[in-house]
């Protein structure tokens, strides 16, 4: 795999980060447009359609369901021919306690592995300055066995034996959405963590530690 030189980004992109907003630029691993090869770049979490006019995009575009990927205006381009990887440690899931209160969750690989969620890509030009943003949102599905007891979603996490398929280009009919699956619950874990990630500034190795 090689790194994409962007001409604008560098290595601070790729420092280690535990608590990532949307709206931030992440790295993201993809095939290249031009050469097909397999590449390491860097995106802002959510998506802008090419199509927009104003190069903007809702919040809510940092996820997309995936039982409606195929169908979103916002999504079904990209999910016919610009599907990625967004390379992880854990994420975090908010578990509602009470009306007024939620407990953040770390989740992780049991063996505390680098893991890939899901993701979809797309590019939008400024037609009148020439300039591009390239944008990626998560998809989610209904959650495992374990995120169940915390959370009614989860993202999509794809296997390693997966990844080039889940990248390549297919026909419609042989699109990869056997893939949009809940990852086994046996192969992860969940602990307790500080509510201070609810707050973007923080941003500390204390973040993941179990309370």
């Amino acid at each position: 795999m090689q790194a994409h030189d962007t001409g604008v980004f560098d290595d601070s992109y790729f420092a280690p980060s535990f608590n990532i907003a949307p709206q931030t630029f992440q790295p993201v691993v993809r095939l290249d447009p031009e050469t097909g090869d397999r590449e390491l770049t860097v995106m802002r979490w959510g998506l802008v359609p090419f199509w927009s006019k104003e190069g903007t995009a809702a919040f809510n575009t940092i996820n997309a369901k995936a039982e409606t990927v195929a169908t979103s205006p916002a999504y079904r381009e990209p999910w016919k021919r610009r599907r990625c990887l967004i390379p992880a440690d854990w994420f975090y899931e908010w578990k509602r306690i009470d009306e007024k209160t939620k407990q953040p969750y770390a989740i992780s690989m049991r063996g505390d592995e680098l893991f890939a969620f899901a993701g979809l890509w797309d590019m939008w030009k400024n037609k009148a300055s020439g300039e591009e943003l390239q944008t990626y949102t998560i998809l989610t599905i209904d959650p495992n066995e374990l995120l169940k007891t915390i959370h009614n979603r989860m993202p999509v996490i794809v296997e390693r034996k997966d990844y080039e398929r889940w990248m390549a280009p297919a026909e419609p009919s042989h699109l990869p959405v056997d893939l949009l699956r809940p990852y086994p619950a046996g192969e992860m874990k969940a602990w307790k963590v500080s509510r201070a990630v609810g707050n973007v500034r923080n941003n500390s190795p204390g973040l993941i530690a179990s309370v």
